[in-house]
């Protein structure tokens, strides 16, 4: 039998595993069940293909996404693994088929939807077939605490019921400590070895700033830095959805909407697209990306405020897959967690849970405030230390400043308690700007002494002042009066003068910069890059798969730097195993003998 690096070179391409790659795959191939945390990227597939290539019979891969399945099984047949999927897009012979292949052995890897698993004919059909492993991915789906919950993932204990002598592994990018003990208990991993591969993404910079016109700042983001790259861009809903795509369809941007309202073929068709189009934007709601495999997406923006931390860290991670740099790019405001604490007010979740949801969006707004290195204010917030700024994050590249803003807090404050906590934030400035609106009078609040007292600090600031009081628990919203601003007992110490505060001084500067489309060394012949690009295209197109399913760009960029002209040199490249080196070597090396041929005459 051929050993784990055997396979991680022969069919992968691969020269050595990345740790904890060696240490997941020997518990799994040794028959130890594991829980693994491994940021988007960091080859967390490996980690069960390869033991289910190595141990007799087929490893079974819950996934929750069956748009996904197709492509990730066409990408396990490009390097010779038998690979198939069970779910409803296929007609009843062709199920019955891989039902058979699985029965007579001749699978490597299955993949199936839990709501497919679970059912009595599914179990029945695993009971009688030789099972290598169960892996079960996106695995912070069976946390009611995560942020992508689905009811399914809940039955998924039957595994350790039924087959207690199979060996799991589940696995996922993001998940606190209260989401993995969760995952734990539900899926009986109490006996699980615990792999935490560490959550940083280096390569990915982040940048959150204050919405200042929306639109007009992420138009300006995506043609200065990002004009012909693919990204996605994040809506809270889907009229906001369907509207911006629309929108960057005016401006020239190859655009498409992404939402559950959308018609099941029309998201499928959108979702096909993204994967095998190169440069495509595509506009969604929370309701995509979870699963997607595309290393090129150099950009992933928010329009609007992700809930949790787990989210954004999820859907920001989606960028920049194949380690080169990639932007996380986000605009937001006070309206956003207003939005949001009502969508968690009238949600059908019990008290325990609301709190939670709460306790997380307050440390989403806490990390959208923070004066601080964002990187590590991120990593802090999955229990993982960085020891020094990271150097590529907004608030590295451009310091936040500060001011006193104690006297200001003092009369944000004093002005919701004399107003009788009932309203909102732009009502409470034009009483401290001393504005004459019908409304102040209605209430006679140009008779209070703070009437006016505040002009000294324009709409603005203002604005800053009382989000960030908000953000740091010294007002709440109170959502049953419409976003009426309410005291909480943590202002007291400032109000009566024993505490001071210091708050951030918002700026419309733009941070600095960055190009990250994939940046060529200036060695390579760009017309060679052209048109080996363009020969993956055709073959992708032919194969009606993504391009990056033949190669990733960063093999395409060794090609062009090492340009190897016969099969021997070809098989040394990265991603390049037996199977595609039979496959694509001969039409690649042509490609390079054609361009050296042409660059010698």
């Amino acid at each position: 039998m051929p050993t784990a690096t055997d396979i991680l070179r022969t069919t992968f391409g691969y020269r050595a595993f990345r740790p904890p790659q060696d240490r997941i795959i020997e518990t799994l191939v040794s028959g130890g069940n594991a829980l693994v945390l491994m940021p988007t990227g960091g080859g967390k597939s490996l980690c069960y293909q390869i033991p289910a290539i190595v141990r007799d019979g087929c490893g079974i891969v819950i996934s929750p996404l069956i748009a996904l399945m197709q492509d990730q099984v066409n990408a396990l047949r490009q390097q010779d693994v038998a690979a198939a999927y069970l779910n409803s897009t296929l007609d009843q012979q062709t199920a019955q088929q891989v039902e058979q292949d699985l029965l007579a052995g001749r699978l490597d890897l299955l993949y199936v939807a839990p709501e497919r698993l679970k059912q009595p004919r599914t179990l029945a059909l695993l009971q009688q077939a030789p099972v290598a492993l169960f892996a079960i991915d996106e695995a912070h789906c069976v946390s009611q605490w995560g942020h992508d919950f689905r009811a399914d993932y809940l039955q998924l204990s039957l595994l350790h019921e039924q087959f207690p002598h199979i060996p799991r592994i589940a696995l996922t990018a993001t998940a606190d400590e209260r989401t993995r003990e969760e995952i734990i208990t539900r899926l009986a991993l109490g006996d699980a070895q615990h792999f935490i591969a560490g959550f940083d993404r280096p390569n990915i910079r982040y940048r959150i700033g204050l919405k200042n016109n929306a639109r007009q700042q992420l138009l300006r983001f995506m043609k200065e830095e990002h004009p012909t790259d693919a990204g996605i861009i994040y809506c809270m809903s889907r009229k906001k959805t369907d509207e911006t795509a629309a929108w960057l369809q005016s401006h020239g941007f190859n655009a498409l909407p992404y939402h559950a309202g959308l018609d099941s073929n029309l998201r499928a068709e959108h979702q096909s697209r993204f994967l095998r189009e190169e440069g495509l934007v595509m506009v969604a709601t929370i309701a995509f990306g979870m699963g997607i495999d595309k290393p090129n997406v150099r950009f992933v923006a928010h329009l609007d405020m992700p809930k949790t931390v787990e989210a954004y860290y999820q859907e920001t991670g989606r960028a920049g897959r194949d380690g080169e740099p990639a932007n996380a790019w986000m605009v937001y405001g006070l309206q956003d967690v207003i939005k949001l604490r009502q969508m968690t007010a009238s949600s059908e979740g019990n008290d325990a849970f609301k709190r939670a949801e709460q306790h997380r969006l307050n440390a989403m707004l806490g990390l959208c405030e923070v004066t601080s290195c964002r990187r590590q204010s991120l990593l802090s917030y999955f229990g993982e230390n960085l020891p020094d700024p990271c150097g590529n994050c907004d608030t590295c590249l451009q310091p936040v400043a500060t001011w006193d803003g104690t006297d200001a807090a003092r009369k944000a404050l004093s002005v919701a308690y004399r107003t009788g906590q009932r309203f909102g934030v732009n009502h409470l400035i034009d009483v401290l700007r001393g504005a004459n609106t019908d409304k102040i009078h209605q209430f006679d609040h140009q008779l209070l002494p703070l009437h006016g007292l505040g002009i000294d600090i324009d709409n603005n600031q203002w604005r800053s002042v009382f989000r960030q009081l908000v953000a740091r628990g010294y007002l709440s919203v109170d959502l049953e009066r419409f976003g009426a601003l309410r005291l909480e007992d943590k202002c007291r110490p400032l109000l009566k003068g024993n505490e001071a505060i210091n708050l951030r001084r918002d700026t419309t500067t733009e941070v600095a910069k960055q190009t990250t489309r994939t940046a060529l060394p200036d060695t390579i012949d760009i017309a060679l890059w052209e048109a080996l690009r363009e020969h993956r295209r055709e073959l992708a197109e032919q194969q009606d798969v993504p391009p990056y399913v033949i190669f990733h760009d960063r093999t395409l960029q060794e090609m062009c730097q090492s340009l190897p002209t016969n099969p021997q040199q070809f098989g040394q490249l990265t991603g390049v195993g037996e199977r595609k080196l039979q496959k694509y070597g001969g039409s690649f090396i042509a490609v390079i003998n054609g361009h050296l041929q042409a660059t010698i005459t």
